[in-house]
Formats: C-alpha cells, sequence, structure tokens
C-alpha cells in the first residue's frame, strides 16, 4: 500500500499558503489491512480510517457514480485495485486534483503527482473541472462559488462556467440540505472577496434558486454591487458583519424568512435583522433629526439591556460605512446608565410586585435618558 496527501494542502504548498488541514489518500489496501494495521474505521458512506497516533483521516482510494439527486446520491467504489488517478478523476478542480506521496515518517516526498495539469492551471490562476461528473454533484457549484471569494485572482473557465450552468439547470440544486448551502455561503462570505460569491451564484444563474429573491435582484444592479464592495471594505470580516452588509437592504422579515430556509446561526440570524431595522430608523430620519421614542424601540429590539456588545458592535458597523449614529450611542450610553435600584425606588411599595408597573417606569426613564441625550 502507499499513501498520498492530496487535494487542498499540495495546492495550498505550491501557492505558498499555510497549510492546516491534510487529506490523505491510501492506494493498494484494503478495509481489513487497515484495521490490522492499528486504523480505526469511522467512515459510513465509504472507508475512512483515523491513523491510530495522529488521528488524522485516511481514506482508501475510491471511485463513484451516480446514482440519485444530490450530493449524496453516489455509492463509492473502493478496492485495492482503485488507482490514485482514478482517485484524483472524481474530484472537483484541476488545481485539487493532485497528490505527492508521503513517507513512513509521515513527510511528504518525491514529486506532485499531478495528472489532470493542476499546476498549470494554478498558475495561470484557472478554476478549471477535472471530468464530466463533476456535474454530477451540485455542491460544487457552492465549492467554487466559495473557492472564487477565497481566490479572488483566479478565473472560471468557459468549459467549467457551462458545466455549472448545466447543474443549475438540471435542478440538483434542490436536493442540496439546507445545512451544506449554509457552511457553503458562510465560508465564502468570511472570505477575501465575498462579491466573488455572489458574482458565480449570478454568472451560473444560481443566484435565484439559492438567495433570497430581493437580493438577487438587487445584485443584478452594477450600483448595488459596487455598493456593496465597498460596504465589504470598511467593514469587519466577522461572519456577522459581512451577512448583516449583504443582507441590509431586505425587510427583516425576509431575513427571517431566508435565514429559516437555510438553517442560519440564530445570532447571525438576529445580527442581520437588527441592523436591517436600524438601516430603516436611520432611513426614517434623513437628517439625523432622531426622535426618542423611536430610538427607544429600536434599543428595545436590539435588546440593548441584556446584549449591549451585540448593540454596541452594530452601531459600530453602520459608523464604519458612513451612517451618522453618533446620537444613536450617546442615547445608549445615556439610557444604560441609568440608576435601576432608583428606578425600583420610585415605584409605589405595593406595585413593585406588578412586573408590567415595573417594565414602564424603566420604559419612562430610558425615555427620559435618551431624550436628554438628543438635547445635549
Amino acid at each position: 500500500m502507499k499513501i498520498y496527501a492530496v487535494g487542498g494542502a499540495i495546492r495550498d504548498t505550491l501557492m505558498g499558503l499555510p497549510v492546516h488541514d491534510i487529506d490523505y489518500v491510501v492506494v493498494g489496501s484494503s478495509v481489513e489491512e487497515m484495521v490490522a494495521k492499528g486504523f480505526r474505521p469511522v467512515g459510513k458512506d465509504f472507508p475512512v480510517f483515523l491513523h491510530p497516533e495522529t488521528q488524522a483521516e485516511y481514506a482508501l482510494a475510491r471511485t463513484e457514480r451516480k446514482t440519485g439527486k444530490g450530493y449524496k446520491g453516489f455509492h463509492f467504489y473502493a478496492d485495492p485495485s482503485v488507482t490514485l488517478e482514478q482517485d484524483l478523476e472524481r474530484r472537483d478542480l484541476t488545481i485539487n486534483a493532485m497528490a505527492q506521496e508521503v513517507g513512513d515518517d509521515g513527510k511528504q516526498f518525491g514529486p506532485i503527482i499531478d495528472p489532470y495539469n493542476g499546476q498549470e492551471d494554478l498558475a495561470h490562476k484557472v478554476f478549471r473541472h477535472v471530468s464530466d461528473a463533476f456535474a454530477e454533484d451540485p455542491l460544487r457549484l457552492l465549492r467554487i462559488a466559495r473557492f472564487a471569494a477565497r481566490f479572488p485572482e483566479f478565473t472560471v473557465a468557459e468549459e467549467t462556467l457551462i458545466a455549472l450552468k448545466a447543474i443549475v439547470q438540471s435542478g440538483e440544486l434542490n436536493a442540496l440540505s439546507a445545512e451544506r448551502i449554509w457552511q457553503e455561503l458562510a465560508r465564502g462570505l468570511v472570505a477575501a472577496k465575498p462579491m466573488h460569491l455572489f458574482q458565480v451564484l449570478l454568472n451560473t444563474g444560481a443566484a435565484s434558486a439559492i438567495l433570497p429573491a430581493a437580493l438577487t435582484a438587487k445584485l443584478a444592479e452594477e450600483p448595488f454591487r459596487e455598493a456593496l464592495i465597498a460596504h465589504f471594505s470598511l467593514a469587519g470580516n466577522s461572519l456577522e458583519e459581512r451577512c448583516a452588509i449583504a443582507l441590509m437592504d431586505l425587510p427583516d422579515k425576509e431575513i427571517r424568512s431566508w435565514a429559516d430556509c437555510v438553517r442560519m446561526p440564530i445570532e447571525v440570524r438576529d445580527f442581520s435583522e437588527i441592523f436591517s431595522d436600524l438601516g430603516v430608523l436611520i432611513n426614517q430620519h434623513p437628517n439625523y433629526s432622531y426622535q426618542a421614542v423611536d430610538i427607544l424601540a429600536w434599543f428595545n429590539r436590539a435588546d440593548v439591556w441584556r446584549k449591549p456588545d451585540r448593540s454596541q458592535a452594530i452601531l459600530n458597523l453602520a459608523e464604519n460605512l458612513g451612517l451618522k449614529v453618533s446620537p444613536l450611542m450617546k442615547a445608549m450610553r445615556n439610557a444604560q446608565a441609568i440608576n435601576s435600584a432608583e428606578i425600583i425606588a420610585g415605584v409605589a411599595a405595593e406595585d413593585r410586585s406588578n412586573g408590567e408597573r415595573i417594565g414602564s417606569a424603566f420604559e419612562s426613564a430610558r425615555l427620559a435618558a435618551i431624550t436628554a441625550a438628543l438635547e445635549s
């Protein structure tokens, strides 16, 4: 048997990028031999094993055959007769279909094995699919969109763009699980150039199947795309901020609906919704002549009282994008500084067990604090 490091580890090494994880493929072995050598089987769909010492994953070389819809609709065949070239042929892109042998000491040695000219495409910065089987896996469209955001200097080969459009036209995207869709979108959003993620989805026709309808319509407009690029450049690279920027022009109800569809994490969804509501508040006061009652309503919506750090992060993001939120920041500090004990003491003793009465007292105090901040 022979062991090879494959895929992203080879690509990133050639690009001079740090390698965090290495995928290993074992050629010429069997389940029985791997177990006899101390490897622990963990794969459900195909033979994957954990190294007895490093716990790294090692997969038997395999081929695959399309048997159903989606990225799970494949039958895998692993056997000692499967060659390295056959295993590499089932991979998505030529730049991910390279390998290098690994010695008994765990170190890579020898030449890069590159049967599909991945090094040439790497040099020319081209995403090119390995074989016609590429179009059978709908997840690969999202992976390339994510790669485009990570490696923005790359372009998609014309024949690969055609293959991606074929995936969309086949309707196979509908077979993807919501979790996998979000996972790829999230990784693309926090990459170097998230607009490239959206551009691939637009160019292939996948945007209408993956993104909110309102966002897809806006992305078709060049001024919106340019503004989005500018906004991304002004913000941090956290998933919450990137997602909020992408969805900032959508009503919170539409954000909630799409978030439910793609199983967006609650904290990311809430950040996006509250940021969108902040945009509505700002647009309602074009001259920044904020009304205290409107500010209090947004503070309550943002749960400023229990989640001050999130509220501050949302306001900071708005400020970074050039929105005048300094009055809101001042009002928030004032409202947060009110003395809770004094407010409760000001409520009649017989009403201090009345939650509604206490809540009303806090609302009045917070409104007064906001009003004072606006007037000062």
